[in-house]
């Protein structure tokens, strides 16, 4: 395990934490809401593209500054702020102390647009920002330039890896207890979407029947066309025997450790990555079971039919639009002509 330190002082910053993949739903939150920290506990992730300010207009930057920063197609604006930014969890930060001056926010909380607003309580550097207004998942960014790593002595605990999706826990329901469709299911669909339209360059698609088809069939409705020749697409990944005749396009589990794509024994397939709780769910929902369980009387497995079915929201499972267009953007292959007439199309409406 690693503990970040005060690059001018030497100041202990965090506890210890261990690396992990970003989460795909980082960068999309639900406007009006207030969000649950980013990352669990004693975890810290590396943001590998430019986040934060300074932004700049699309207009004044131009097409080929853009790309450098990882922006394939026109967009409102452009952040120039730092590379490799570090989150952790708000309550694994120490030796920290507010900004005053910088705690802008939108209503509830800051959000970091004035730049770091935490200092090193050993010398006074800003040193990070802390992010927990509304529509921001809460998080402590830290400045790469202003921060060392350092080991903390402690072991390492196991690292995520591919047999963690088999974890009943692993699974991230698509609805939250209030009976509305989780938020990390929104953003993960949309950043997936993206992927999938840049796989398929805009053609018609087909699920698979089942959770996927249920779930995601509305969602694709919305971003990709009907018609002719369509792409098959199935769901792939550790534990899931490979069909006979392998669809165009796979849906595959990012590494809940490093963030990759899973690929199949031979690598030679089209595949769309989802987040990994959201793909061990479409994986293995589970069984449906009472919060009182049956005993006695009744037949393993027979489930008691007096109890209230889980809430279910009334309208179908909708992509994040923000983290659709996020997404997109941000992958090279927008500049297809295709797919640049469906960008312009997109931005449009």
């Amino acid at each position: 395990m690693d503990v970040f330190a005060c690059a001018g002082c030497g100041t202990g910053l965090t506890a210890p934490v261990s690396r992990v993949a970003l989460p795909v739903h980082t960068d999309h939150g639900a406007w009006e809401e207030l969000h649950p920290p980013l990352m669990e506990p004693g975890t810290y992730a590396v943001h590998p593209r430019p986040t934060g300010p300074p932004w700049r207009l699309w207009q004044d930057v131009g097409e080929e500054a853009a790309a450098r920063q990882g922006v394939y197609a026109p967009v409102y604006s452009i952040s120039f702020g730092a590379r490799g930014r570090i989150v952790i969890a708000p309550g694994d930060s120490r030796s920290m102390i507010l900004i005053l001056e910088k705690c802008d926010g939108y209503c509830l909380g800051v959000d970091g647009r004035a730049g770091p607003n935490l200092a090193c309580a050993g010398c006074g550097r800003a040193v990070a920002t802390r992010i927990d207004d509304c529509g921001s998942w809460q998080s402590v960014w830290l400045e790469p330039d202003t921060v060392v790593r350092r080991p903390s002595g402690l072991p390492d605990g196991p690292l995520p890896g591919w047999a963690d999706l088999e974890r009943a826990e692993h699974r991230v329901p698509p609805v939250e207890p209030d009976g509305s469709w989780s938020r990390r299911w929104e953003a993960a669909i949309g950043v997936a979407l993206a992927h999938l339209v840049a796989a398929t360059e805009n053609h018609p698609v087909i699920l698979p029947a089942g959770p996927v088809a249920e779930l995601l069939g509305h969602a694709v409705a919305r971003y990709l066309p009907s018609g002719p020749a369509p792409r098959s697409v199935g769901l792939a990944g550790p534990g899931i025997p490979e069909p006979r005749l392998r669809p165009d396009v796979l849906l595959v589990p990012r590494h809940p450790g490093t963030g990759e794509p899973w690929r199949p024994p031979d690598r030679e397939a089209t595949v769309v990555p989802l987040d990994s709780g959201v793909w061990a769910y479409l994986a293995g929902p589970g069984e449906e079971t009472s919060p009182t369980p049956a005993t006695g009387v009744l037949p393993e497995g027979v489930l008691r039919d007096d109890y209230p079915l889980p809430s279910r929201p009334w309208y179908p499972l909708k992509p994040h639009d923000d983290a659709f267009m996020h997404t997109l953007v941000r992958l090279p292959t927008i500049r297809s002509p295709r797919l640049r007439r469906y960008h312009h199309a997109a931005y449009q409406s």
